[in-house]
């Protein structure tokens, strides 16, 4: 039983109809996940992918028992996608939508609280439980079961340590990016309990990036926890008060910088990488102990 989502995952794609959720539905699907159905208001009928089109997710899970959604909504309509879905009974949300406003994602993030709904992103990429299920935009091809969990505020990060783990050899549990907005559904602390609990996952990947303190929280829990985790941080070398990428990724008044983050990581004995490929290598030699 993966953490989240499993091949027991009955996904709806918000938005399928548009580009981006058709070339990604054709790729979830052909990687066995199980796209049950589309929404798009209006298009109720047409069939994507053969994926039939409702156009509401209540319609779509009255019709099909559609326990997922994945959300390729524009900005201004993905906070409503968000309640949509909540309000038909959906569980596990991801949000793949950037640029979201951050008053939006304030709401979305107490909708989703208030209904014990899990929602992964918005800004992410997705997760994907090897040879399970896939609901996002990650390479499908360069995962591999096994167990290691990854974790991520970085989308091609995540993809980088992953590759390089698979090329070791080492296989993952569930790899999922939390998205770099100010405000995210799922934060580090959510997933690294998930993994904690999980009986496929022996250690966990965390992988960080400069800005807000979310890895210095993380490393307050990490402190309690049995599992070995293995950390990199992105943006040592940033200037600061600069913003990089993310809108996450800023460094206010000596907060939030790499230095700040690999030394709490380090206090509670998170070894951290320099390079992607140095993450792969510390897993690999902590699991062989």
């Amino acid at each position: 039983m993966a953490i989240i989502i499993d091949e027991n995952t009955k996904a709806v794609v918000q938005g399928i109809t548009g580009y981006q959720g058709s070339f990604h539905t054709e790729r979830m699907l052909s990687y066995g996940t199980k796209i049950v159905a589309g929404v798009t208001p209006g298009k109720a009928g047409m069939e994507v992918h053969g994926v039939p089109v409702f156009n509401t997710v209540r319609d779509a899970v009255e019709e099909t028992n559609a326990n997922a959604s994945v959300i390729f909504v524009p900005a201004a309509f993905a906070a409503d996608a968000v309640f949509e879905a909540v309000d038909a009974g959906i569980k596990t949300i991801v949000c793949i939508t950037e640029g979201i406003p951050v008053h939006d994602e304030l709401k979305m993030y107490w909708k989703v609280k208030d209904s014990n709904v899990t929602l992964i992103g918005p800004n992410c990429p997705g997760i994907i439980s090897p040879n399970k299920s896939h609901l996002g935009i990650m390479p499908p091809q360069i995962f591999m079961e096994g167990n290691v969990g990854i974790v991520s505020r970085s989308g091609t990060l995540t993809y980088q340590i992953a590759y390089n783990l698979t090329k070791l050899g080492i296989g993952q549990s569930t790899v999922l990016g939390i998205g770099g907005d100010r405000i995210i559904g799922s934060d580090f602390i959510d997933i690294l309990e998930r993994f904690e609990k999980d009986k496929e996952t022996d250690l966990v990947v965390l992988i960080g990036e400069i800005g807000g303190t979310d890895e210095e929280k993380a490393a307050e829990f990490i402190k309690d926890m049995s599992k070995p985790v293995v950390g990199y941080i992105a943006g040592i070398t940033a200037p600061p008060g600069k913003r990089m990428g993310h809108a996450g990724a800023i460094i206010e008044g000596g907060m939030g910088t790499a230095e700040s983050k690999i030394k709490a990581l380090n206090e509670v004995g998170v070894e951290v990488g320099k390079t992607p490929m140095e993450v792969a290598e510390i897993v690999k030699k902590k699991l062989k102990r």
